[in-house]
């Protein structure tokens, strides 16, 4: 149980949900209380406990780092 104050997620939840376009896994970010999916590089918000799985409502995150110079 996280001494945070942000709020969990269950694990066996997690473990059922994909992300609604790749279907792909999704990871946890307790900081910011976002499911994110790296495959489409969108972060769910999670709101009173319930994942909002709707890409309309998802944040985007940054680009992968690259390697400069090649």
């Amino acid at each position: 149980m996280g001494e945070t104050g942000k709020r969990d997620i269950d694990v066996k939840l997690l473990e059922l949900l994909a992300c609604p376009l790749t279907k792909g896994p999704l990871v946890w970010d307790a900081e910011r209380g976002e499911l994110v999916s790296r495959l489409a590089r969108l972060a769910y918000p999670v709101r009173d406990g319930i994942p909002v799985m709707l890409p309309s409502e998802a944040r985007q995150i940054g680009e992968p780092e690259t390697n400069p110079g090649t």
